[in-house]
């Protein structure tokens, strides 16, 4: 029961810090749109770009807390976990067009860079770094546990160094009057980002297609099982995520007859769980009888 509880109260905390840290976002994305707009300064519209696709992923992430939180039902058995890889999904390629199109209009303005007001830019891009930092504090919670949560994360984490760029760059074009710093800014703004979009892509396509989670290494979980005393040879052995931190994994477990099998697969259910933190298993039980004949014992394609 107090565990229970333990969850719910984490659960509303995220919940509550989300929503503040939406909140704030969505002020400073107004004001760098219109500070953007009135200097002119392509670097603080890339900010407020950012800006918009940090509401977006904290919006995004807060709606899917929100689903995760339905009950698994007849049809989807597993829950609603998996929305939130879904969610990052969307943040990711989101991120990946916001980038291209950075990219694109630095490169145009290089040709044609126009007069920016770089003290007003200043003033804007300090208040997205202090937003910035305060959403970094209240977003620092399950990181680890959570892909939704660390794209949202992230995604401030990456906003906040773009507006310290923004910052420097404004000083060095008010000292120096060189305006094409600020399309520099952007471009590295939009080459900060396209790798993180591209790292981001690939964990959601791992946990989509079921592939085994990139800090477990399957041959040397297959050793650990195999070492166990009583468990003569495995087959069938499928490592997943549901999502970031629902691991699940299935075997087929051929068992020493003479052993005491239920002794046996609970070593194996401890080992799996102490090691790699899985405890969702499923192992299914088999004799020697079953390894040495021609019996179809496993799945063939």
């Amino acid at each position: 029961m107090m565990r229970h509880e333990h969850n719910h109260f984490n659960e509303n905390t995220k919940e509550k810090s989300l929503i503040t840290a939406l909140i704030l976002t969505l002020i400073v994305l107004v004001v760098e749109v219109i500070g953007g707009y009135l200097t002119e300064s392509l670097a603080l519209i890339s900010d407020a770009a950012h800006m918009l696709t940090d509401t977006a992923a904290l919006a995004i992430a807060l709606f899917a807390i929100k689903i995760g939180k339905q009950p698994a039902d007849m049809i989807r058995t597993f829950g609603y976990f998996r929305f939130e890889i879904l969610a990052a999904a969307f943040n990711a390629i989101l991120l990946f067009f916001v980038a291209i199109y950075i990219l694109y209009e630095a490169y145009q303005r290089l040709n044609h860079p126009p007069e920016i007001y770089s003290m007003g830019m200043l003033m804007v891009a300090i208040l997205g770094l202090c937003v910035n930092l305060v959403s970094i504090k209240l977003l620092s919670f399950g990181t680890e546990s959570s892909l939704n949560l660390k794209s949202a994360y992230l995604e401030v984490w990456s906003d906040a160094l773009s507006s310290l760029g923004v910052i420097i760059g404004s000083l060095l074009i008010y000292t120096t009057g060189w305006v094409w710093i600020d399309s520099l800014i952007a471009i590295l703004i939009g080459l900060w980002v396209l790798p993180r979009t591209w790292i981001l892509i690939k964990e959601c396509i791992n946990v989509l297609l079921e592939g085994v989670p990139a800090h477990i290494d399957l041959n040397q979980l297959r050793s650990a099982m195999l070492g166990i005393d009583g468990v003569l040879d495995l087959h069938e052995l499928h490592v997943w995520s549901i999502t970031s931190d629902k691991i699940s994994l299935t075997a087929h477990v051929v068992l020493d007859a003479k052993m005491n099998s239920h002794e046996v697969l609970s070593a194996v259910r401890q080992v799996l769980f102490e090691r790699y933190h899985i405890s969702h298993t499923t192992l299914q039980q088999e004799d020697k009888t079953c390894l040495d004949s021609k019996l179809d014992c496993h799945f063939h394609r």
